[in-house]
């Protein structure tokens, strides 16, 4: 399904947007596969000793997922060390053409802006703050500190946030580069934008459900003004 972004925006008051995709590459600088490893050296470092199955793991994300599973006494550790390495990367991280201008957008057209993503809010707003977009942004969900399961495809952050709108469904849109995104859109009750940002993505993000694709952000920032 694609559908006209400007009869998908038309109603909207709130965007609700993921923030690494979207805003920027944040592990552009500092690569996933280093962050990964770094937060397994981390836990080396406190005498654990990780379970062999996390040494393929590139995605620090994902890893964290799976630590919470196999050894949750080491979530708060883990969770407090890939946010230091997230706060590292944001430092390096490469904006999004285009995600400045669709947060500019938003604010010119009425519209509040909410971060909602799996990246720690702290990370997120040290982004927002290095590169003067804080006053843009109403809100950041990050994931919740300690608790992977607070993360998409989960529409925890998403209902958290149109809580703290004081919005419903109906008035909200989500922009999002990952089949996670529209499945927690789509569990959150909102519409999700899918933001194709690497080959075939355009493809997986459609057949998950997402109301309408777009190759670049800057098509969005052009139809919310």
């Amino acid at each position: 399904m694609n559908a006209d972004l400007a009869e998908v925006l038309r109603p909207v008051k709130h965007v609700l947007i993921d923030f690494d995709g979207p805003i920027c590459s944040v592990f552009a600088g500092l690569p996933a596969p280093e962050v990964a490893q770094r937060l397994r050296a981390a836990l080396l470092s406190t005498g654990e000793r990780p379970s062999t199955s996390w040494e393929s793991e590139t995605d620090p994300l994902a890893l964290l997922r799976r630590i919470s599973i196999e050894r949750p006494d080491l979530v708060g550790i883990a969770d407090a060390a890939l946010t230091r390495l997230e706060e590292e990367a944001v430092q390096l991280a490469q904006p999004t053409p285009g995600g400045e201008a669709v947060l500019r957008a938003c604010v010119e057209s009425g519209r509040t802006v909410w971060l909602v993503s799996n990246n720690a809010s702290n990370a997120i707003r040290a982004y927002l703050n290095a590169h003067g977009l804080s006053s843009q942004v109403a809100g950041v969900f990050g994931r919740v500190p300690g608790d992977p399961t607070s993360m998409k495809p989960s529409p925890r952050l998403l209902l958290d946030a149109m809580d703290a709108a004081g919005s419903v469904p109906a008035e909200c849109v989500f922009i999002g580069d990952a089949v996670r995104d529209v499945e927690a859109g789509d569990a959150a009750g909102v519409s999700t934008i899918g933001y194709a940002n690497k080959p075939g993505k355009d493809t997986s993000l459609s057949a998950a459900g997402a109301v309408a694709v777009v190759r670049s952000i800057k098509i969005i920032a052009d139809a919310l003004i």
